[in-house]
């Protein structure tokens, strides 16, 4: 057990996951708790006068242990989990949550801090030490510390609850995608499929004795079995299984647990003083408000929706000349996308694939990230993992000293969620004059090397790759003072900039050269390739967009509304998404049960922050494509101006030292081809 309540003796400080048992899990959260509480009250019980230094810094360096515990347990809860796991996530969520509210309702704590907020202007504060203090102070007065105290009492009820819920949630819907297999034994079933897929189907079938092909609801089988199959009812049949996860009304079922979520958290937004749970959140946002955020999509809507209608017309006209189909269906769409695209360019995954290995798509992100930011990437083995698919790195700067630790985690199995996602295991932070580097990972769910190939990726999962890598270098290049303002805890609306616009870099001839290289012959992407991918890279772009609107729409429903009224789950997604849908409804499937964004993880009332972030990104590009991609002197600023800074001072100020300007809109609806 003392491995989790102490500084780790290891090969710069990183987790030592093979001498971690699951019963050690339990008990050290206790003892870090206990050692937390231990520090508030030093901080609490100091005869001395509140000072920004005594009170706010110490505050924020506390719980040490204990956010290094609970890092490394939800990580792998998320990429490396099992029914015990799950079962202790149970146990401790609870006692993580009454921690958390200890602290914001403790009393005497908020008296000590409310005592430094309200001497603020007296004091000489760095911008970040500004931004600490008012974090702090708000971090109570949001969380209920100005409440009477059964109001206290019934907010840290509501925080338990919430706590528990989400946990059930994505549990459900993590079983449900592991309980479903479509087993396929009829060779003709397969035609339309690529080799890749079928090979790696059949190996699944092999590894459960199972005679055939087993196609599942992880992306990496779900997504090219949608996209490709020829078999219409097989793809009626598999996409209606994954439209209804946790919509069965059995066990794993999400509509109550849905319900409770949007009711609790209104509840909670009320008893805060706030008109809805959006209200409560956007406070702390770019956007600031739900009128914004509602203005920001609708303006959206009315630019992208004719492209959407247009292009649906398309799609629509090309499947009934094909195959004689009246009534596009939703487990069409993928399908004749992918024949209208490769017959309008000429281009389609399977030929890509193989100019897309994963190892040098990865090196090729080093590369890209060492051209721009001086920075390289060596793999290491002398290190911890917590798989044998874990690849660790070391991340240097151009003196050689550690700039962070990078785990890659990159294939799907079975404890581990859907989805692609950027973590860290330890946070960036200066003490006591050392600059305490970051450990950061990246997980996702790529298809697996076979016999015959090694891991081939879509351009899809191309830019994925490239999406997590730069959330990975906002944790990696971090460069703060106080850990609970590093890397990306900014304004949510603000952390996709650093992870979208390493995208861009996927569309450039010159970025791809660095990686995109045939894995037999070694033979360079064609550029008729690139400019294929360029000219692509708006297609359907109308379709998209009106899909990332209505997903942030459902999530404002939900949230910027008192929910008490909502008795029928899918009628009312059904009703919101009444002006964003062209596919007929099916009536076995509903969105809100699995949209895990909303619902366990961190984007409730901030999904539309994928699409303002793109305002941002496609702004902040267009200064990299006017001075050159590789321009030293656009990457240092944004190196020094949004990626070291964390959430030390405004998102808007930053962006604006960075690029001289507030973002215009103009580049996004350009890139999209919707102006």
């Amino acid at each position: 057990m003392k491995i989790l309540t102490q500084h780790f003796n290891t090969k710069y400080d990183t987790a030592p996951f093979s001498q971690i048992k699951l019963e050690d899990y339990k008990p050290s959260f206790i003892e870090n708790i206990a050692s937390a509480k231990a520090e508030i009250d030093a901080i609490v019980n100091n005869p001395q006068s509140p000072t920004f230094a005594n009170t706010i810094e110490v505050l924020d360096f506390s719980g040490n242990a204990l956010d290094r515990l609970s890092s490394i347990f939800f990580n792998l809860n998320s990429a490396e989990t099992s029914d015990e796991m799950q079962k202790i996530a149970q146990e401790v969520s609870p006692l993580l949550t009454e921690f958390s509210n200890d602290i914001t309702l403790n009393s005497d704590l908020f008296k000590r801090v409310k005592s430094v907020f309200e001497q603020k202007e007296s004091l000489t504060l760095m911008p970040e030490q500004a931004t600490l203090l008012d974090k702090k102070f708000k971090n109570f007065s949001r969380n209920g510390a100005l409440l009477s105290d059964d109001k206290k009492i019934r907010l840290r009820e509501i925080d338990t609850e919430l706590a528990k819920l989400k946990l059930t949630y994505g549990e459900n819907v993590l079983a449900e995608t592991n309980n479903y297999e479509l087993i396929i034994t009829e060779e003709t079933d397969l035609k339309g499929l690529p080799e890749g897929t079928i090979e790696a189907a059949k190996s699944l079938a092999n590894s459960k004795n199972t005679e055939g092909w087993i196609f599942t609801l992880d992306f990496p089988s779900y997504i090219p079995f949608v996209t490709y199959a020829d078999n219409r009812e097989l793809r009626k049949e598999i996409a209606i299984a994954a439209g209804k996860k946790a919509f069965k009304n059995n066990e794993y079922d999400n509509q109550e647990n849905v319900l409770k979520i949007a009711k609790l958290r209104y509840e909670r937004a009320n008893l805060l003083g706030y008109e809805t749970h959006s209200h409560f959140v956007l406070e702390e946002r770019m956007a600031q408000n739900p009128d914004k955020v509602k203005s920001f999509l609708n303006d959206l809507l009315v630019k992208a929706k004719p492209a959407a209608e247009r292009e649906f017309a398309e799609l629509t006209a090309y499947a009934k000349e094909l195959d004689g189909i009246d009534h596009l269906e939703k487990w069409d769409g993928a399908y004749y996308s992918e024949k209208l695209k490769q017959k309008l360019f000429n281009l389609d995954d399977e030929k890509l694939k193989p100019y897309f290995q994963l190892e040098k798509v990865l090196n090729g992100a080093f590369t890209i990230a060492q051209k721009l930011y001086g920075i390289s990437f060596t793999e290491i083995f002398d290190i911890d993992k917590y798989h044998t698919e874990v690849t660790t790195y070391e991340v240097k700067d151009e003196n050689n000293q550690l700039v962070a630790i990078f785990y890659a985690d990159f294939f799907p199995r079975k404890g581990k969620r859907n989805g692609a996602w950027m973590t860290s295991f330890k946070s960036q932070y200066i003490k006591d004059g050392i600059n305490e580097r970051p450990h950061i990972s990246n997980v996702c769910n790529f298809t697996k090397p076979t016999e015959t190939k090694p891991s081939l990726l879509t351009f899809n999962e191309v830019t994925t790759l490239f999406h997590e890598f730069g959330h990975g270098l906002h944790g990696m290049l971090a460069n703060t003072t106080y850990p609970s303002l590093s890397g990306t805890s900014v304004y949510w609306d603000f952390v996709e900039l650093p992870s979208q616009i390493m995208e861009n870099w996927c569309y450039e001839p010159e970025a791809l050269a660095l990686f995109a290289n045939h894995y037999q012959t070694g033979e360079i992407i064609p550029q008729e390739f690139v400019e294929k991918i360029k000219e692509s890279a708006s297609f359907q772009e109308g379709l998209a967009t009106l899909r990332q609107i209505s997903f942030g729409l459902l999530d404002m429903a939900f949230h910027s509304n008192n929910p008490n009224g909502i008795t029928d789950v899918k009628a009312f997604e059904k009703a919101v998404f009444e002006n964003t849908t062209l596919y007929p409804d099916v009536a076995e499937n509903c969105m809100s049960v699995s949209f895990s964004h909303i619902f366990q993880g961190g984007y409730s009332s901030g999904y539309y922050s994928y699409k303002w972030a793109e305002v941002l990104d496609a702004d902040a590009f267009a200064y990299f494509q006017e001075k050159g991609i590789f321009d030293k002197e656009v990457a240092t600023k944004f190196k020094e101006n949004v990626l070291s800074k964390g959430g030390t001072e405004q998102p808007m100020v930053l962006y604006k030292r960075f690029r001289g300007q507030e973002p215009s809109p103009d580049a996004l609806l350009k890139r999209a081809g919707l102006i």
